[in-house]
């Protein structure tokens, strides 16, 4: 039977050469549009969230407030001044700390031969490598605990600043000046696709250990307390131990949200997601009712076919063939319809996801939309829209082919 109807198709598809072109293209235009909007809408979305964890891997960046309520005779307004043993204290008290650095922060002169330049200087821990994702490039490192426990006077740059440097020359163990105090870069920040961050990007960045920040600039308190949660999902109740051990400290109302000022990578990391998927539905919707207009199409065209065809059918009919071979017969020729410009259009979108993977993606916008993910969910999901496009589509003219009366149906001119 199989065989038979796809006799029939072919058949249909020689007598009817202009229209089954037309109908084609439409399906295939319309799977183009649903496949190529979501691959890159799924890309960029992709791409939002990399570049926002690349600031910060889920971490939360807290820093000092003002107090904003009366808490036990103490006025409002008063400063609240974060210090390196607050680091210490949060670890000891606070539950779900996976990893804890101080931040010191201020903008340096760095000085390599007659070249100078001025940047933003962080002090931290090691640890800060893997919360704000700044992995050394080859042939370098990142700060190490004997760094810190001695006081070195290492030094980790952007790449971007560390090219303004250097120019051509490879950075790694070269003394440089660091307001007038001598250093040795032992590492590069690879380069990375940042969409969020804090005075600056990481590729124009200097880092120095924490402890030799605090004993060349004598700074009492810390900038910032960067802390990143073993669980992401328990973030709001690391919050709330964070306002209740230093409300305890500082004096101040652990309801008090002015007291402590927290950047919360996690919570924008649920944003991003949201928009991310936003994006994707109104791109599918987009995508979705251009296919549906296709289908449409393709429905039309089935009617016509019916109508054209009333005769043979009645003939099928009269000798013999059975009503659901006639039902079977335009479904089938719908399905194939729908199917054989739906693979056309996913090899067409394969073929231009291919070539935009060829393109670099630290390049031109590349680096900010992301390159299209091009899903096997994605195809099985073209692939049964498709499907429920060509039955429905098949389904009534085919209804209305199996019930025609043979008798009439010869009279038909």
């Amino acid at each position: 039977m199989f065989f038979e109807l796809f006799r029939d198709f072919i058949a249909d598809l020689r007598a009817h050469r202009t229209r089954a072109t037309l109908t084609l293209i439409a399906i295939t235009w319309g799977t183009i549009a649903v496949v190529l909007l979501l691959s890159f809408g799924e890309g960029l979305g992709t791409q939002m969230l990399k570049g926002m964890m690349n600031a910060g891997n889920r971490i939360m960046i807290m820093y000092g407030g003002e107090t904003g309520l009366v808490y036990q005779g103490l006025p409002k307004g008063r400063r609240i001044r974060l210090v390196e043993e607050d680091v210490d204290l949060i670890s000891k008290t606070v539950m779900g700390i996976g990893m804890i650095s101080p931040q010191y922060r201020n903008y340096v002169t760095l000085t390599y031969g007659k070249f100078s330049i001025s940047t933003e200087c962080e002090g931290v821990n090691p640890c800060f490598e893997e919360m704000r994702r700044m992995y050394p490039s080859g042939g370098g490192r990142f700060l190490n605990v004997v760094d810190v426990d001695r006081q070195r006077r290492v030094l980790v740059l952007g790449t971007v600043i560390a090219k303004d440097i250097f120019k051509d020359e490879d950075p790694i163990g070269k003394g440089i000046q660091l307001d007038g105090v001598p250093y040795t870069v032992v590492g590069l920040i690879q380069k990375k696709v940042q969409t969020a961050m804090n005075n600056g990007p990481d590729t124009r960045r200097a880092i120095i250990p924490y402890t030799t920040f605090r004993t060349s600039y004598g700074n009492k308190n810390v900038n910032s307390i960067v802390l990143q949660p073993i669980d992401p999902t328990r973030q709001e109740a690391v919050k709330s131990s964070l306002y209740e051990v230093l409300g305890r400290k500082y004096r101040f109302d652990p309801k008090d949200e002015r007291a402590l000022g927290i950047w919360d990578f996690i919570e924008a990391e649920k944003i991003s997601q949201k928009i991310g998927l936003g994006v994707s539905i109104f791109l599918f919707s987009i995508g979705f009712l251009t296919l549906v207009i296709a289908g449409v199409g393709v429905a039309n065209v089935m009617y016509v076919v019916v109508k054209e065809r009333t005769k043979e059918i009645g003939i099928k009919l009269a000798v013999g063939a059975r009503r659901s071979y006639i039902l079977a017969q335009f479904i089938f020729e719908s399905l194939l319809l729908s199917l054989s410009g739906g693979a056309i259009g996913i090899l067409f979108c394969y073929a231009v996801v291919s070539v935009v993977w060829m393109i670099p993606a630290e390049e031109g916008a590349m680096q900010f939309v992301g390159r299209p993910v091009l899903s096997l969910s994605l195809v099985l999901i073209t692939v049964g829209i498709l499907t429920a496009i060509g039955l429905a589509a098949g389904v009534f003219p085919a209804r209305k082919a199996a019930s025609v009366d043979p008798v009439e149906s010869l009279r038909y001119e």
